[in-house]
């Protein structure tokens, strides 16, 4: 077994003594295996957009097999492993870990997941079965370090998750949908830059602070899912409503399409 493996799975299983001593390896799917659950997304998604490996799980071995313990391996060679009681239905107890490794090493390894689970189309497996010793070749880790930049938009989406955006309070209080957006250069690390309109108010209504509000990105998104198409757009981008689902880049002439949510 690969030697970072070797320590996950062991820490997971010192976790689940310590936490649930009551809970035998019999009461836990083959005995307690451990799976690298690559299914989701992948093994490159999780290593550039989430800066961890795909999570590792341990399960029970009953009808609703329900995680026992979870682990997440981030780029750092850090190890947060959660252990679930209950027969997984009890909130998890936190437990933090280091794996003994270097930078290179858990880059070794996740290109020999990329190449040897995700790329065989091996699913969210027992880690006994996945091959993973030894050095992955120089071209597969070029292949694996050159897919970076295709991930960069995510990556960007998701640090401005937490960012604000002004919008007009008609477009809450009114129940209407967001028609029109731009984006400026931000005030500060917590500003998107971006301002959400419904697209008919006055000067007089948008200039009136009270008439604004703040939400963070990912409720605007929540609000309005057709915005992330162009939530990342550089500054000085305008973006207008032309259908029930659709933004377009503003231009002169251009018609806002309003209307209210359902």
């Amino acid at each position: 077994m690969n030697k970072i493996f070797g320590q996950v799975q062991g820490f997971m299983l010192k976790a689940l003594e310590e936490n649930l001593p009551s809970v035998k390896m019999s009461d836990l799917e083959k005995d307690g295996a451990v799976f690298y659950m690559n299914g989701k997304n992948g093994t490159e998604f999780d290593w550039y957009v989430n800066d961890h490996l795909p999570c590792f799980f341990i399960f029970y071995n009953d009808k609703e097999n329900l995680g026992a313990v979870k682990a997440t391996l981030y780029t750092d060679c850090g190890l947060s492993i959660y252990v679930y009681g209950d027969r997984g239905h009890a909130e998890p107890v936190e437990m933090n870990y280091t794996v003994d490794a270097d930078e290179k090493e858990l880059l070794n390894l996740a290109v020999l997941l990329a190449k040897n689970a995700d790329a065989k189309k091996v699913w969210d497996d027992d880690i006994r079965k996945l091959d993973c010793e030894g050095i992955p070749d120089e071209e597969s880790v070029k292949v694996f370090l050159s897919i970076k930049d295709a991930f960069e938009p995510m990556v960007e989406r998701k640090n401005m998750m937490s960012q604000i955006v002004m919008v007009s309070k008609k477009v809450r209080e009114g129940g209407y949908k967001i028609g029109y957006g731009t984006r400026d250069e931000p005030v500060d690390d917590r500003d998107s830059g971006w301002f959400f309109s419904v697209g008919d108010e006055t000067d007089e209504y948008i200039n009136d602070t009270g008439n604004i509000e703040i939400w963070s990105v990912n409720s605007a998104l929540m609000y309005e899912p057709a915005l992330m198409e162009f939530i990342t757009e550089p500054y000085g981008t305008a973006i207008v409503r032309v259908s029930s689902d659709k933004f377009e880049p503003d231009e002169p002439g251009k018609k806002i399409f309003i209307e209210k949510k359902k």
